[in-house]
C-alpha cells in the first residue's frame, strides 16, 4: 500500500527542514523545545513500561491458566496424538 503524502511535503529537502527548524526555534526557543522534547521522551518510556507491564501481565496469566490445565483426552486417543501405542 502506498502511503499518501501531500505533495508539499514530499519535496521538502535539507534546506527547507532546516528553515523549518530555524523557524521553530525563534518561535519557540531552545528552553521550550528542550522541555517539550523532555516530556515526549517522558511519554515513550512511560508507554513502553506499559507495554512491558502488560506482557508481563498477560505471560503470568496464562502461565496460571496452564497450570491449572487438567488433559481430560481419553487414553486410547492420548495414544494417537503421542505416537505411543
Amino acid at each position: 500500500m502506498i502511503p499518501i503524502v501531500p505533495g508539499f511535503i514530499q519535496n521538502v529537502g535539507l534546506p527547507g527542514l532546516l528553515l523549518i527548524t530555524v523557524v521553530v526555534l525563534i518561535l519557540f526557543g531552545r528552553g521550550k523545545i528542550s522541555s517539550l522534547m523532555g516530556e515526549v521522551g517522558k511519554g515513550i518510556t512511560a508507554f513502553k513500561r506499559g507495554v512491558k507491564e502488560g506482557k508481563d501481565e498477560m505471560d503470568g496469566a496464562i502461565e496460571d491458566a496452564t497450570g491449572d490445565a487438567i488433559d481430560v483426552t481419553p487414553e486410547k486417543r492420548r495414544d494417537q496424538t503421542t505416537g505411543k501405542g
